[in-house]
């Protein structure tokens, strides 16, 4: 669901240079999270980054499914 999600970011409106910034942000610990959506000029409204907006007022909404890994799978061996 997730590459689902990045794959198809860009046509829920927006920057792909800014949803590829968040997609890089979710994918690092807090404090390289938060240069990486510094440095793209990223607006965090919510804590858990689930709802930004970029310099032009534009919205980008992160499912809760894309922030974090799955817990509850069974690793294959």
């Amino acid at each position: 669901m997730r590459e689902e999600f990045w794959d198809t970011a860009p046509h829920y409106g927006g920057s792909k240079e800014i949803w590829d910034a968040l997609k890089a942000a979710t994918k690092q610990d807090l404090t390289f999270a938060q240069a990486i959506v510094d440095s793209a000029g990223v607006i965090v409204q919510s804590a858990d980054l689930t709802i930004c907006y970029d310099e032009r007022g534009a919205k980008y909404e992160l499912p809760k499914y894309v922030l974090s890994e799955p817990t509850n799978l069974i690793q294959e061996s």
